[in-house]
């Protein structure tokens, strides 16, 4: 197995339209939205999708050095002390994998709120919860203000709440938030709790925890409804309100509370540049890094990393080992890679997701 993986499309149905970006990057002939808007990139994580449990979504594959394909994720427990590295004597387990994906949506997206670890681990008997971020790569050009919305701006009642879900008043539900502007190159982080809906029209890469566990407490959008075992992670809707952070965030709070600002890690005579874009004092969670490349930058790092290529293209060589890197590429570097080079004759960004400091 090369030192570097590359990863090819992974396509993962989900209750909402979108995914002809998505399309377009595959350069497939006649792109189209459909219900596989999301692509799950190096994935370690099956999909939770009620109705189609016949169906094995999520776990992404790969080429092994046979030429047999594999799941990435048997892959690494092979070899985790080479993929994944330790956090201080601990040696790293697959619980330390971001989920990563791009998204790209057609349409807005169901209210929903996912749980923190904290409720994961206490009430779910499940080691992640499902803090979340948001890179905005791209917005579609019919879309004149695309948005998303995150927390309660006017915060309901959990019976006010209860009675809206039961009876889907999506419009009162809707009346609690704010449109919150987007743009390329924006950061948000989403904790655990709090609830939220992305708005139609944005291609964006997601970092969270690795699970798939989200309360749906809108039912239906775009003619498709949720199946009743599929809104609430197979529980009541009492648990499901419990997962709700209902502390209001008023529209003066709101980028203190989800918008993340780079800060710069390191420079080089080349102009070179890693910025921080979510840390330690965002989230333990993970971490979400951006290198901007021009001509060669030499690295230095001691975590893997998840990359993903947003503008320009190049290479990244290891010794004698070249791998080439284009627009939209996404790739693994394992914590056994220390050093390594980006090279590009113009200029190139690299988004990097590693794992938390927990």
């Amino acid at each position: 197995m090369n030192k570097i993986i590359k990863f090819s499309s992974n396509r993962v149905w989900r209750t909402y339209q979108g995914g002809k970006l998505l399309d377009t990057i595959e350069g497939k002939v006649n792109p189209i939205d459909s219900s596989f808007p999301e692509d799950w990139i190096g994935s370690t994580v099956e999909a939770r999708n009620v109705g189609r449990e016949h169906i094995s979504e999520g776990l992404a594959l790969v080429t092994a050095d046979d030429g047999q394909s594999v799941a990435f994720r048997d892959l690494l427990q092979d070899q985790q002390e080479y993929f994944l590295g330790k956090s201080g004597d601990t040696l790293r387990s697959m619980d330390d994998i971001p989920l990563v994906k791009y998204l790209d949506s057609s349409t807005r997206l169901h209210f929903q709120a996912h749980p923190t670890r904290e409720f994961a681990q206490q009430r779910l008997s499940l080691p992640r919860g499902k803090t979340e971020a948001y890179v905005i790569l791209e917005t579609r050009e019919d879309i004149s203000e695309p948005y998303i919305y995150a927390g309660f701006q006017r915060s309901p009642s959990r019976a006010q709440l209860k009675e809206w879900i039961e009876t889907q008043d999506i419009k009162s539900i809707e009346s609690c938030f704010d449109p919150i502007p987007v743009k390329p190159g924006d950061v948000f982080l989403l904790p655990g709790g709090r609830p939220h809906a992305l708005g139609e029209g944005i291609l964006m890469l997601e970092i969270m925890e690795p699970s798939d566990l989200a309360v749906r407490f809108e039912f239906e959008r775009c003619g498709y409804e949720i199946p009743e075992q599929a809104r609430f992670m197979g529980k009541g809707i009492e648990t499901a309100l419990d997962v709700f952070n209902y502390e209001p965030v008023p529209p003066n709070e709101v980028d203190k509370e989800f918008r993340c600002q780079p800060s710069v890690l390191m420079t080089d005579e080349h102009n070179n540049c890693l910025e921080e874009l979510i840390g330690a004092k965002n989230t333990s969670c993970f971490t979400v890094k951006r290198a901007s490349v021009n001509g060669h930058f030499k690295r230095n790092e001691d975590a893997f990393f998840y990359g993903i290529v947003t503008h320009g293209s190049g290479t990244l060589r290891i010794g004698d080992e070249v791998t080439q890197l284009n627009r939209w590429d996404r790739f693994f570097c394992p914590a056994g890679v220390e050093k390594f080079i980006y090279e590009t004759d113009s200029a190139m960004s690299i988004l990097e997701c590693y794992p938390g400091n927990s």
